[in-house]
C-alpha cells in the first residue's frame, strides 16, 4: 500500500512540473515570414508600390484606359472631370498607407473644399477634404468613413500642407447564398493619430439613404475619387493581408 501511494504522489508530482514547463506553450511553426520596414513613411520591402512619383502604371480610368490625372514633380493631381482612377490590380484585407494635400488657395467651402476620397474595394469610402477650419457634417469631414462614422479626433493640418492615412481593412465576407457572413472593418491613423478604430462598415457608401451590402467578388480595385477639386497624392502603397 506504501509502494502503490509513493508511485502516484511521484506520478502526481511529475504531472504538476509537466504543467510548469514553459515549452509546453511555445509554438515554433510557422515563422513569420522577414519583412525590412520602412522609415518615415517609405513603404516595407513586402509592399506593393502603387504610385511613386514617376507613372500611372499602376491605375486605370473606369474603362480600363489610361488614368487621366496629372503627374508633376513627383506627384498626382486630380484633373477635374476626368473621373475616379482604379487600380489595375484587385485587393481585400490589407494596410493602405496614402499621403494627400488639399490645395493650399481656399475656395468654396464645406464639402466643396478639397473633397475627394479613398474607396476600399471601390465601395467604402474613407473622406477626404479639407477640414481645417472649415465647418460641415461631422460624418462627412476628413477622416469620417463617409455617412457613418465620424472621426474620434479632427487632426486635420492647414491646406496645401501633406497628410497622410494609415489604414487597415479587413473586406466583408458573404454567404454562398450572398447573404453577409462577416462585415468590413477599418482602422485608421491620420497623420499618426487614430481616428478610427476597428469600425465596423455599415455597407457600401451612399449619398443618399442608408448603406447596405450587396454580395461583390472578394478582391477588388482601390479607387481614387475625382470631385471636381485639385486634391493631390504622393507615397501610396499596401500590403496584402491574409493571402495564405
Amino acid at each position: 500500500m506504501k509502494k502503490i501511494f509513493i508511485l502516484l504522489f511521484v506520478i502526481f508530482t511529475a504531472q504538476i512540473f509537466a504543467q510548469d514547463d514553459p515549452s509546453l506553450t511555445e509554438v515554433w511553426s510557422p515563422v513569420p515570414l522577414d519583412v525590412k520596414p520602412g522609415d518615415n513613411g517609405r513603404a516595407p520591402s513586402d509592399a506593393i508600390i502603387l504610385f511613386d512619383g514617376k507613372n500611372l502604371s499602376e491605375w486605370t480610368n473606369d474603362k480600363g484606359g489610361p488614368a487621366g490625372w496629372t503627374v508633376h514633380n513627383g506627384i498626382l493631381t486630380v484633373k477635374p472631370g476626368s473621373g475616379y482612377i482604379f487600380t489595375k490590380r484587385q485587393f481585400a484585407d490589407c494596410q493602405l498607407h496614402i499621403e494627400w494635400k488639399t490645395p493650399a488657395e481656399i475656395k468654396g467651402e464645406g464639402q466643396g473644399r478639397g473633397n475627394s476620397g479613398v474607396f476600399l474595394q471601390n465601395k467604402y469610402e474613407l473622406q477626404v477634404l479639407d477640414s481645417y477650419n472649415n465647418p460641415t457634417y461631422s460624418n462627412g469631414q476628413a477622416g469620417s468613413i463617409y455617412k457613418q462614422s465620424i472621426p474620434l479626433v479632427n487632426v486635420s493640418r492647414k491646406p496645401g500642407e501633406w497628410q497622410s492615412y494609415d489604414i487597415i481593412y479587413t473586406a466583408p465576407r458573404f454567404n454562398v447564398d450572398s447573404t453577409l457572413k462577416s462585415p468590413a472593418y477599418i482602422t485608421v491613423l491620420q497623420n499618426g493619430v487614430l481616428i478610427q478604430n476597428h469600425f465596423e462598415i455599415k455597407g457600401s457608401t451612399q449619398h443618399r439613404g442608408k448603406p447596405k451590402y450587396e454580395i461583390h467578388p472578394f478582391t477588388q480595385p482601390l479607387s481614387l475619387q475625382d470631385h471636381g477639386d485639385l486634391v493631390s497624392f504622393r507615397n501610396i502603397w499596401i500590403r496584402e493581408l491574409n493571402t495564405r
